[in-house]
């Protein structure tokens, strides 16, 4: 079928789920906020809501993807996302939320990518579709905390003057200060080594762990590294998953305690560290099942060091999940799936008789998939709560509340 191109200016309508505005007619156009014009040449006037992007590496960088919409427009993006996935399902919530955004400079925990020839150094985010490193100087989305240590690792990597040098860079923002792990590098012969602990030390690191295949190895943690959740301080291991801005856990574990509040017996599952097992916990004593040992344990240590009714069960959901009978012996479950879903753990629930369920995800297309079986298994879509943790980015995720 032949294209036609435009002969009259269009004006952006909504943006799409990959960031592109779309017109009337279908025309995708990249960079543009609705109620902009766009002319037949692709020209773009900038309507009300196209902002100024605050990032000096916007578009380049591929940390970002919408920094030329404006509040309005981009709260308008993460809820309907979360809206066009439910009504793709067929699915319609008794109650749509107001959507929670995180601020600018709010992310706890990034991963940056590093490389150098020579005293030529370049850390940052890969720019869009390439594996191009964007050298990063300015950021709005990172805590500063985060951000500040990017220059010093720059001087430090500049300073081994290897021919070439490539690796990954894991910050995180914990308890006693920022995590970081550096995955691909090892340091030759002791001046490298005494380089990195020096480094650390100077930055006031919490935790420094260099990974060259094998696993992460710590090379300086002065005291355990933990993250506090719901009061409660848990061991952190390197490299594990965290909510990636205080708001988003907040607003997230807000809607869980609201949902589920009264229940007595609650199964937490893919729990993790035990963010929502941790804030459940008290009125309710909570299972929390998740597959990947070292969170686990962590969880365990930490429910048993502080008291919290919390049992703590080393299981993979996907091979095994929570059988018919054990789910009935709950009166609320909360899921929080990686972003493939739950597909074979929401297969046992439809047969359940588990009269409540919090579902946590990030990613509206396989948590409408699940939902759409538990709708068509008898479960009432009740709470609907969209969340953009990642500003700026078309990542979104939400909260939502079944009842049968």
């Amino acid at each position: 079928m032949e294209q036609t191109t435009p002969t009259e200016s269009e004006t952006i309508l909504r943006i799409a789920a990959k960031g592109d505005g779309v017109t009337q007619s279908g025309r995708h156009v990249a960079l543009t906020a609705p109620g902009d014009a766009v002319a037949a040449d692709g020209t773009i006037v900038p309507g009300p809501h196209h902002q100024t992007p605050p990032c000096r590496h916007f578009p380049e960088c591929g940390g970002c993807q919408l920094q030329q919409l404006d509040e309005e427009s981009w709260s308008d993006f993460v809820t309907a996302r979360v809206a066009n996935a439910a009504e793709g399902q067929g699915l319609s919530p008794a109650n749509m939320e107001p959507t929670v955004l995180s601020p600018r400079q709010s992310r706890r925990r990034a991963t940056l990518h590093a490389e150098a020839k020579g005293r030529q150094v370049r850390i940052g985010f890969k720019a869009a579709r390439t594996h191009r490193i964007v050298d990063m100087k300015q950021c709005e989305v990172m805590e500063p905390a985060l951000f500040a240590i990017i220059a010093p690792l720059r001087r430090l990597i500049a300073g081994l003057g290897r021919k070439k040098l490539s690796c990954d860079v894991h910050l995180t923002l914990t308890d006693q200060g920022v995590d970081c792990g550096i995955k691909g590098w090892r340091p030759e012969g002791l001046a490298e080594t005494e380089g990195m602990i020096a480094f650390a030390q100077a930055n006031g690191l919490a935790r420094l762990t260099l990974d060259d295949g094998y696993g992460a190895e710590t090379h300086w943690e002065p005291e355990p590294v933990t993250v506090t959740l719901s009061g409660v301080p848990v061991a952190m291991p390197p490299g594990a998953f965290l909510q990636p801005t205080r708001t988003g856990e907040a607003a997230l574990v807000a809607s869980a305690r609201d949902y589920l509040a009264g229940a007595t017996r609650v199964a937490d599952l893919f729990s993790g560290l035990g963010t929502f097992a941790f804030a459940l916990a008290g009125d309710a004593r909570v299972l929390a099942a998740e597959a990947a040992r070292d969170l686990h344990l962590a969880c365990k240590q930490g429910a048993d060091l502080h008291r919290r009714p919390v049992f703590a069960q080393h299981r993979d959901l996907f091979r095994n999940p929570l059988m018919t009978d054990e789910l009935n012996r709950f009166d609320a479950v909360l899921l929080d799936p990686p972003r493939a879903g739950a597909r074979e753990q929401v297969e046992r629930l439809c047969q359940a008789q588990v009269p409540r369920i919090c579902y946590i995800s990030c990613n509206p297309s396989s948590w409408a998939k699940d939902a759409a079986a538990l709708v068509a298994a008898g479960w009432t879509l009740q709470n609907l709560r969209p969340v953009g943790q990642f500003r700026w980015s078309t990542h979104v995720e939400l909260a939502s509340y079944f009842t049968r």
